[in-house]
This record gives C-alpha cells, structure tokens and sequence, in this order.
C-alpha cells in the first residue's frame, strides 16, 4: 500500500501529496457476509478510504470475557482486498449512537479520565483488541493509515493525562501511523479534547469555512481533516425521520475538497443497529435533557443506504469526487430483494409461560437491583414485591425508571410506565403483589450522562414510602430456540410467536409489522433488533446472509398488543 505521513502540514502516501477520502462503515453494523459489496460501493462512490470506529461492548460484554475479536481484522483484510485503505478509532469510548458510547456496562466510576481502575480495564482491551491494528499498517505492508485518540473528548473532559495515557498506550502496543483526535469547530473543544503530538481534525456538517478556520487558529501546521463530514443524520423512537437535501450535502463536501482538506463521510453507509446496540440521547444545548432512544436502523440517509443500495446522494457525490479524484470504479449491482408476502403465526406462548426457558434465576434483594447489578446489559427484568395491608388506595409512582414497565397488580395490568413522561394513575390498595416488567432500551452514548444504570434504579414508591423486599428475574433475550411454544395461537399482550417464512433463494427483505405496538423480532435465532409503533421506523432490515432456502423461524416477542400477520416488503418505511 505505500508509506502514509505527514509531512509540511500534508498527508502524504509513498512520498507524493494524498488526500484521504474516506467514508464511514462499521464492521459491527453490516453482517459479514454484505461487508465486500459495501466496500466496493464505498470505491464506486469515488472514495479511496474506510473508516470504522471499534465498540468495547460488542467485544468485552462481561468483564473479562472476550468475544467476536477476529472481525475487525477480518474487516480490514475485507477492505484492503477492496482497494482501500483504513482509519481505525478504538475507543475506548467511541458515541455512535451506540449502546452506552461503546463503553461496556459494567464499568462503574470515575470512566473517560486517568481514573486508574477505569485506565487498568482500558489497558486490558487495547491489549486484546490493538494488535489486529498494528499488523495491518501502511508500515507494516497492510491498509491501516490513522488510528484515533479517544473520540470527540472535548465534548466531554478535559483530562489531559488521560488522553496522553492512550496515545502513549497506542504507541506502546505498535501503532505506527499517525495518530488524531476529533473534536467539534470550537475552542473548548480543540482545547479540551486534543493533545500535543497528536494530529487534530473537526467534525461538522455545515459551514467548512469557518470551522477550519478555528482549526487554523489552533493547530496551524496540521493538514485539514473533516473527520466527520455529517451528510445525514439519525433517528429517534417517537421523533421525525431525518433527512439532507442531497444537493445541499453535496455543494458542502464540494466546498470541503475545494478548500483543500481530507474527509470522512458520516456515514457512507450507516447499516443497522441488530439486537440491543441501539444507544440513545439526552436532549437540550448540554445533553442533560430528556432521554430520546435511537431506533434500529442506522440508516443515517447516507448515499449507500441499509441494504447497500445508491440513493440520489451517493450520484451526487460521486460526481464531486470525481472532479478531485478521477473517475471512480463501476457501481456494483445491487443485491436481489423478495417478493412481497403476508406471514400469519403458526405458534405461540405466553411470557411468563415461557421463563423458565429463557429467563436466568430469581435474585432477592431489600430494593430492586439493577440491570448491572444483575449481570444483564439489557433485556427485561421482572420484578415482584408486595404492598403490606391491610391499607387504603395511593398512588404507585417509579422514579428513576429506565426505561419503561408494564405494572400488574395481583397479575392484571395496571398501567404501562415510559421514562420522562408523564406517570399513569395507577392506585394500589394492601396488601397486594405488584410485579413490574421492566424493558431497557439504549444507554445514552453521548455527554456527560454517559454510563447510566438500567431498571428501577429509584425504587418503588407506595405514597411517600418505599417498597422493599424484591425479587429480580432477568431475561437475557439473548437466545430464544428453547422457548416451549404451543401450537395454538393467542392473541394476548407479552407473548412470544413464531412464523414460518419459506424461501427459494434468500435474498433481502424488510419485514414490517403493522397493528403491533412494541417488541423484539429473530430471524433464525439472530435478533434483528426492536420495533415500536411509535415509529418513526415501521420495517426492519432483514439481509439476505440471515435466511436459507428452505423453511425459516420468524419469532416475535410482543409486549403491549399483538396483530394478526407480518408482511415482507422490499422497501423500507421511515417517516
């Protein structure tokens, strides 16, 4: 691949003058199988470069156990057989929209400083983790060309040490190529968030001008990077779907290339939040404000878009490219999708009909544990305690809830609570027994409430009193093949069912679940993610690597009120 460097404030490849043209993919969003075909969209797109930041979460879920290591390596290998090179940003905390900033759960106190509990558990990973990068740097024969310091620290802290403590801890386990921080266009963040010796780029998505102008005023040597160029956006649960004018992102990434820097498209392709990664924010100037989750899909309105299809913003910018980088690679085809079906269910079975299969053993405690406190990164918790009596009626409150809980009392629904919104009324005379279904969805992965427990994390109140004395059982949702269904079908809330969906030839599909209110969907045992009514997301991606010819396992577990059927459908709905 050549030598990267910099040089005389210039990026520089085998000794001539490189500019990086990169675009966002994470390895951890695209199922393996789809990672060669993104990759090529990405050269189609006129791009030389791919960058993916690296979740801790996804690969240390429990202290000290490792898993999925080989796929970041794998996912280099996969881009350098592309033609591209690669900038990897480790963490140890990365935001994304991920689960809790990819920060594991189980960390607790003083995280993202020089704290030496916290720089012991980060020291361990990079350990596990970095070596898959050194060995496949521009130095060393391989794609990698730039690893980050941190991500966006500035935003954050502005613990010096700490940040001097990774970068000497990237050096020290062999990265070789130049290392950065990112941070957004402004002084308290350039001055908190980077580091002497440490390139410094910007992340923004409008107004190149300005923000490297406020760069130069800071760092006046480096080489102009946007390491986040914004040309889409996210997604919330219960809030409108976000979109860019395409045009507009294009005469932006333009002016960018016109004015001499490197970039990073945010996202290129943006994939899918599978299972429980879906992180979440807190709303207002400081990101203290109310709790938003982040919905499954990752969409991002990126030019390349959740199943690897070209959107009016990849021709828009391919063209840019092309007049600063030549004429780029033919666009690959784009993969086969089903025909529309209706799926009706074959089977089903209760929740509580089905603990004993999937849900892990009762804990007993005085207040009710935590998520964490159970071992469990997220899921549902059902707890159970009583309210003395003989005594009149007053109000049930939960505060601190996080995130939301179907109350029953003496085994009826009573009202169904939601984390920053308004409580139902929900009165409750003693004695009675009150269990509390508890369902987290994604940890905040940005600000200074990073790091948040999960459960009844106030307890339970009767009035003005707390009620003490619970049991915990949690349910992993991780692995639902031993759920016992039955054959006949009900149409009861918080139950599991299960379809059948039969196929010649997999290919891609979306499945769309109208009439359902909230859940979780598995397509052969791998949990594609959640789904709510409250949209603005009404499909979830379904690649084609997760199906087989033949006959194929649908399972829904539904929490508030099941439909009738499950409709395949070859486009997304996001509105």
């Amino acid at each position: 691949m050549g030598v990267f460097s910099v040089e005389d404030g210039a990026f520089r490849l085998d000794g001539a003058e490189f500019r990086v043209l990169s675009g966002a993919m994470h390895y951890f969003r695209t199922h393996p199988a789809q990672w060669r075909h993104r990759l090529a969209m990405l050269r189609a797109m006129g791009l030389n470069t791919v960058e993916t930041y690296v979740p801790w979460n996804l690969h240390e879920p429990r202290q000290g156990e490792f898993r999925r290591m080989s796929e970041l390596g794998d996912f280099l290998d996969a881009a350098a057989e592309a033609g591209l090179l690669a900038i990897v940003r480790p963490g140890p905390y990365i935001c994304a929209e991920w689960d809790n900033g990819g920060l594991p759960a189980w960390l607790t106190g003083r995280i993202r400083t020089s704290d030496p509990e916290y720089l012991g558990h980060v020291d361990r990973f990079f350990d596990r983790i970095l070596p898959q990068v050194a060995e496949r740097q521009v130095t060393r024969g391989g794609n990698v060309i730039m690893v980050q310091v941190e991500n966006e620290y500035g935003s954050y802290g502005s613990d010096h040490a700490y940040l001097r403590h990774l970068a000497d801890g990237l050096r020290a386990r062999g990265v070789e190529v130049p290392l950065f921080t990112s941070d957004g266009p402004a002084d308290w963040y350039l001055t908190g968030g980077t580091v002497p010796g440490v390139l410094a780029t910007v992340n923004f998505g409008s107004d190149p001008d300005r923000a490297f102008a406020t760069l130069r005023e800071h760092r006046p040597d480096d080489p102009l990077f946007c390491m986040e160029f914004w040309c889409g956006w996210f997604d919330h649960w219960g809030q409108q779907h976000m979109t860019r004018d395409a045009g507009d992102a294009a005469a932006v990434l333009e002016r960018i290339l016109e004015l001499g820097a490197s970039v990073n498209l945010y996202m290129a392709h943006g994939g899918t939040n599978f299972g429980t990664w879906a992180g979440a924010n807190q709303t207002g100037e400081r990101a203290m404000g109310d709790w938003r989750p982040t919905v499954t899909s990752y969409d991002y309105d990126a030019p390349i878009d959740e199943r690897g299809a070209p959107t009016e913003k990849f021709w828009r910018f391919r063209e840019v490219l092309s007049r600063f980088a030549g004429e780029p690679p033919e666009v690959p085809p784009v993969p086969d999708v089903l025909p529309a079906a209706t799926l009706r269910p074959v089977q089903s079975v209760s929740l509580r009909e089905a603990l004993e299969a999937v849900a892990g053993p009762e804990v007993s405690a005085p207040v009710p544990p935590s998520f964490e406190e159970l071992g469990l990164e997220h899921g549902l918790v059902l707890y159970r305690g009583e309210v003395p009596g003989p005594r009149g009626a007053y109000r049930l409150r939960l505060p601190g809830l996080r995130d939301r809980a179907h109350v029953l009392v003496d085994g009826v629904l009573a009202g169904v609570f939601e984390r920053d919104a308004e409580e139902p009324e929900v009165t409750v005379s003693g004695p009675a027994t009150v269990e509390v279904l508890v369902e987290s969805m994604g940890r905040t992965n940005y600000g200074p409430l990073t790091g948040e427990s999960k459960g009844l994390t106030g307890g339970v109140l009767h009035h003005q009193q707390y009620l003490n004395g619970w049991s915990a059982r949690p349910i992993p949702l991780e692995d639902v093949s031993a759920v016992p269904f039955a054959d006949e079908v009900s149409d009861g809330p918080r139950s599991f069912f299960r379809f059948e969906l039969e196929v010649a030839e997999p290919a891609d599909t979306f499945l769309a679940l109208p009439g359902w209110g909230k859940g979780y969907v598995w397509v052969n045992g791998f949990c594609l993610g959640r789904y709510w009514a409250e949209g603005p997301q009404h499909t979830l991606y379904v690649p084609a690597p997760l199906l087989r010819s033949g006959t194929n396992d649908i399972i829904v577990l539904e929490l508030d009120q099941p439909a009738q059927t499950l409709h395949l459908t070859p486009t997304p709905t996001l509105s």
